[in-house]
């Protein structure tokens, strides 16, 4: 992705949702609205990602007045598997790649699709292994994961990176009841021993960890 300007240089199409996507998450989306078909399908031909992005303010669904705020930095969403539910409705299932912020203002479309003329890449997380003071938070995302894979729920994408601190952290936020305002910080930190050491701290304050 180019400092300026969206993937293959063209408007990055955006898919605001009252969430936060984080680099390596699983989404999954129900898509109905034509502006979301026609998102869709234009990046299944382009072989392209789209950004979601955290809404502030408005709806995710029928409001084509541009009455919505959402935040400046989000995180592309790559396709990979898009099935047909029924006539006019998609099951849509994506991987969250990497974070960018919007650099010039957003547009919308006759049809109100949201587009971003131009975004800057948002610098990948820097490998680092989780500290011997994170060794908890560590052990108890693992015991997560294979509690959650008991009950037949896989909520990440293997391999499971537990020896990445920006992994476990990303992991950890998608999981934890905080506000989105709160995982949109944690999100854009880009400092990923920090982002973990937060996360470590909010763990140990609920009793979730230990020591």
């Amino acid at each position: 992705m180019a400092d300026d300007a969206a993937p293959d240089g063209r408007p990055l199409p955006l898919f605001p949702l009252r969430m936060v996507l984080f680099p390596g998450a699983l989404l999954s989306l129900k898509v109905f609205e034509a502006r979301y078909l026609d998102l869709v399908t234009d990046c299944l031909r382009s072989q392209t990602p789209f950004g979601v992005v955290c809404l502030k303010q408005g709806s995710e669904a029928g409001d084509l007045s541009g009455r919505v705020r959402f935040e400046d930095v989000g995180v592309l969403a790559r396709l990979d598997e898009v099935d047909a539910e029924e006539a006019g409705i998609l099951r849509v299932r994506c991987t969250g790649l990497a974070r960018f912020r919007i650099t010039a203002a957003p547009e919308q479309r006759d049809n109100g699709l949201w587009v971003a003329p131009a975004v800057a890449r948002v610098a990948e997380d820097a490998l680092h292994m989780p500290g011997p003071a994170m060794l908890q938070t560590v052990q108890a995302l693992a015991e997560a994961i294979k509690k959650l894979a008991e009950r037949g729920a896989k909520p990440f994408a293997p391999p499971y990176r537990l020896d990445d601190a920006g992994w476990v952290a990303n992991r950890w936020c998608e999981l934890l009841p905080v506000p989105l305002s709160a995982k949109q910080k944690l999100m854009e930190l880009e400092d990923p021993v920090i982002r973990l050491s937060i996360v470590d701290g909010f763990l140990r304050d609920k009793k979730v960890v230990f020591g």
